[in-house]
């Protein structure tokens, strides 16, 4: 049941009403960039709740036929991997009256749902990257649980320590290597409902008139060919040591069997880029250029798009070797 914290008051409505009595036009101060949203392709997945994904873990070897010898039949060795799908949604209730008053109602409701649709990209973004379904079991496994030892293939060691170390991901998108996913059967994207005027009810479940949004949207990552995955970790996010390097995104790059294959992009936070965008605006570094894509700026290294994510924390704990 939703308490009076849960929905709009007076109090939260003065502050969101120009002086003239119009519906003010709300400053995000919270809102993120995460761009890798921007860029991830999805897919229907072959399984109502999930996506279930058949790899080769063995090829068999071939035969060097000698005159007047047979040659043995083999075969290959598969395996099946099953990713979830998580349901994430969100839902906001006002007052009819409230929502009402001065004759805003439209703008009112706008600006409040771009803050929902705000907090569901956010919360997306963050389950992109560190998604644990071993510890949250209703949503979907990100990057970051799946590449968790400092040795293990694809993932390198920028040699940082503690509890103030940050990460970069190398990610080629693409139908046969690493994709998102929506249920089978349904449709991809945010779903949105506005249920206009319906009953609310209140602590002491007495009911009230008001308007009511909801948004739902399912979504799975699903890392069909894990090669096509590169992680930098252990990035310490203050200080001049232990950084990420251009040589470090030189060798994540080439960890990529075919970076060519699909839509490669390199994912850092707001901490990370301004270290690499300072470095692209020394012309002795050609490995960095500044294009103008749909007239914004956008730095890219060796051609690949560097994105921002702020979801990318500054405060992951360094990876250690694999036990």
């Amino acid at each position: 049941m939703a308490t009076i914290g849960d929905r709009m008051t007076l109090v939260d409505w003065a502050k969101r009403v120009d002086p003239d009595g119009k519906a003010a036009a709300i400053a995000e101060l919270l809102a993120q960039t995460n761009e890798i949203l921007d860029d991830a392709v999805w897919l229907e997945s072959n399984l109502a709740t999930g996506h279930r994904t058949t790899v080769r873990t063995d090829l068999p070897d071939p035969t060097w036929r000698k005159l007047n010898y047979g040659v043995k039949p083999v075969k290959s060795k598969t395996k099946q991997v099953d990713d979830s799908i998580g349901i994430l949604e969100i839902r906001g209730e006002v007052d009819r009256d409230l929502a009402e008053l001065n004759g805003n109602m439209s703008d009112f409701r706008r600006n409040e749902d771009q803050g929902l649709i705000e907090s569901l990209n956010q919360n997306m973004a963050t389950t992109l990257i560190y998604g644990d379904v071993d510890e949250y079991p209703e949503r979907f496994t990100g990057l970051a649980p799946r590449y968790i030892y400092s040795d293990a293939d694809n993932v390198l060691d920028a040699g940082g320590s503690g509890d103030d170390t940050t990460s970069v991901w190398i990610v080629t998108w693409g139908a046969s290597t690493v994709h998102m996913v929506f249920p089978k059967g349904s449709q991809a994207g945010l779903k949105h409902e506005d249920l206009g005027v319906i009953d609310l009810e209140d602590s002491d479940g007495g009911k009230y008139r008001g308007y009511a949004s909801w948004y739902q949207w399912k979504a799975g990552l699903v890392v069909r060919d894990w090669r096509y995955v590169v992680r930098i970790a252990n990035i310490e996010s203050s200080g001049s040591s232990n950084i990420v390097t251009p040589e470090l995104i030189v060798q994540g790059l080439n960890l990529l069997p075919n970076p060519r294959l699909g839509n490669t992009c390199i994912y850092m936070n707001r901490t990370v880029k301004t270290q690499l965008s300072q470095a692209a605006m020394n012309k002795s570094n050609a490995a960095f250029t500044f294009e103008e894509v749909f007239g914004q700026p956008v730095t890219k290294f060796w051609g690949f798009p560097i994105r921002q994510v702020d979801a990318i924390l500054n405060t992951e704990t360094a990876l250690s070797a694999a036990p």
